[in-house]
């Protein structure tokens, strides 16, 4: 009864919150018009539906699609007639999982968590099974998928103590989700234990799905030639998070001349213009990757203190450009964005001291020497300092970062075989 009142409540919430949430996405709309794209999807509605029986997988964002695209190349490989119901969240996930879709697939945005919403996406597509990425747990869409005899599937699951935490607070609601799940496919051992503290009864440890993404060698070796045309050493501060760069920026300007050059890669696309206006505001002269000619930068763009990274799905070119990476997400309490990506492609990486949503990913890193802790920014740039005038001490640390990367993969046809044995 308990759990039942629960879930009533969230329901009821959430459909109250229904025209806050249909504005805001209007509002974000204005600068990423992704947002306003089928946004009748959002409520279940729709004009297209998936082929008969096709296998789901919800990709919330960028992240997520990325590691799901190595997940749908193993499954197609095993499976190579399979159709795939392909969903999102935000509007560069969509945009990334575009590139996913084949003839036969088709792609959606996931409705929002209210049972009318779920009910009507569930009937309009009638999937055979749906992947769920990483942390995608969501009360009702998990209870409607039950009812409908859908079995879902966690892959590339992920659960941090802190988040364990919450949902010890939130059980009654989220603990009959975590029953409702056919299967999770945890990235470690210690995932799979606060997996199933939170009700999943069937829980497998496959690894990350992350290594198995390979970088763009084109991009990769384009960084590279670029960078082979400077005189400077150039850092990259990869996936900054808000509050970050101001921080970065305040630290920065304590470097002795001669200064590195700095590539700031934000985010989320809809902050590149605060970040320029926080480097400008800093004195700092900057250069805007969006704006290079096809050659690459030129010796004026050479001379500016900042890069500004705002393109997407150009990580692999940025981190060919770099000797030497800080990772966003760590200087502040967010918990880290994916840094497999730098060690795949040989860039050694500074880690902050807040690195939770990758803590089994940070541990082999640095017993591997592919990358370095400090406790913040100071720190960071101290031993950058160190490091930028110690070149075989980097190419150690390059060298073990793309051997670790390379270790560690096959998590994606692991995650494949035990996909598709679920399948009716």
């Amino acid at each position: 009864m308990k759990k039942a009142l629960a879930r009533a409540a969230y329901s009821s919430l959430l459909r109250l919150a229904t025209p806050l949430y249909l504005a805001r996405l209007w509002w974000r709309g204005r600068r990423e018009p992704g947002y306003r794209q089928a946004i009748e999807e959002r409520l279940g509605h729709g004009v297209g539906r998936a082929s008969p029986s096709a296998l789901w997988v919800h990709a919330v964002s960028l992240g997520e699609t990325r590691a799901a695209s190595a997940l749908i190349d193993a499954l197609r490989l095993q499976q190579p007639h399979l159709r795939l119901l392909l969903t999102h969240g935000t509007a560069t996930g969509r945009a990334a999982g575009a590139a996913l879709v084949k003839p036969g697939d088709h792609q959606a945005w996931l409705p929002f968590d209210t049972p009318g919403a779920v009910r009507r996406f569930l009937h309009r597509h009638r999937p055979a099974i749906g992947v769920l990425m990483e942390t995608e747990v969501w009360p009702n869409l998990l209870h409607e998928t039950k009812r409908a005899g859908v079995p879902m599937v966690l892959a590339n699951a992920r659960l941090s103590e802190r988040s364990a935490a919450k949902g010890r607070r939130l059980s009654a609601l989220l603990h009959p989700a975590g029953q409702s799940l056919a299967l999770a496919l945890a990235q470690t051992e210690a995932d799979a234990r606060r997996l199933r503290t939170l009700g999943v009864a069937r829980v497998e440890v496959c690894g990350n799905l992350k290594y198995d993404l390979k970088p763009d060698a084109g991009q990769l070796g384009l960084g590279r030639a670029w960078r082979a045309r400077l005189q400077r050493p150039i850092v990259v501060a990869a996936s900054t998070r808000e509050g970050e760069e101001a921080e970065l920026f305040e630290a920065w300007l304590a470097w002795p001349a001669p200064r590195p050059l700095l590539l700031v890669v934000p985010r989320h696309p809809q902050r590149f213009e605060e970040v320029a206006a926080l480097a400008a505001a800093r004195g700092f002269s900057l250069s805007r990757r969006s704006q290079w000619a096809e050659q690459g930068p030129a010796s004026d763009e050479a001379s500016a203190d900042i890069w500004l990274g705002d393109t997407l799905g150009e990580m692999a070119l940025y981190y060919g450009l770099s000797d030497l990476g800080l990772q966003g997400g760590s200087f502040r309490p967010f918990g880290a964005h994916n840094f497999i990506e730098a060690a795949a492609c040989g860039c050694p990486m500074l880690l902050g001291p807040s690195v939770f949503n990758f803590a089994e990913a940070a541990r082999l890193a640095l017993d591997a020497g592919a990358a370095w802790p400090v406790a913040d920014w100071a720190e960071a740039l101290q031993r950058a300092q160190a490091l930028l005038a110690d070149a075989p001490a980097i190419q150690r640390a390059s060298a073990a970062g793309e051997s670790l990367a390379a270790e560690h993969r096959g998590a994606a046809a692991r995650m494949a075989a035990r996909i598709l044995a679920l399948l009716p």
